[in-house]
């Protein structure tokens, strides 16, 4: 399982920064995406991955810190998750402003030659 969290977070963060390093702004804010949800994986990963854990100790069971998995990582990528859509939103608003201003979707303001 953590060799495909791991491989999971490896492609999330690559193909992230190839498309941040893309001309359009379009494709830099998916890049920006995929970055985050890369971040949100780690942070989610450091909690170990269990199954069937709860995550709080229960009244009539002796606590075992072996058998519980980590409620902080999976707080953090919630609040992650909802400050990440609303980064999403704000940069889709500034790129349809930038676009009605400009004329184009180019990061630098320009049409490339290519």
């Amino acid at each position: 399982m953590e060799i495909i969290i791991a491989a999971a977070i490896g492609v999330l963060t690559g193909s992230g920064l190839w498309l941040l390093l893309r001309p359009r702004t379009f494709q830099v804010i998916i890049g920006l995406s995929l970055l985050s949800y890369a971040a949100n994986l780690f942070i989610f990963s450091m909690g170990r991955l269990r199954s069937n854990a709860v995550p709080i100790i229960e009244p009539d069971t002796p606590g075992n810190l072996a058998t519980l998995t980590d409620p902080l990582p999976q707080a953090l990528v919630l609040t992650a998750i909802v400050i990440s859509f609303a980064m999403t939103a704000l940069f889709l608003v500034v790129l349809l402003a930038s676009r009605g201003l400009t004329g184009t979707d180019h990061v630098d303001g320009r049409e490339s030659d290519l």
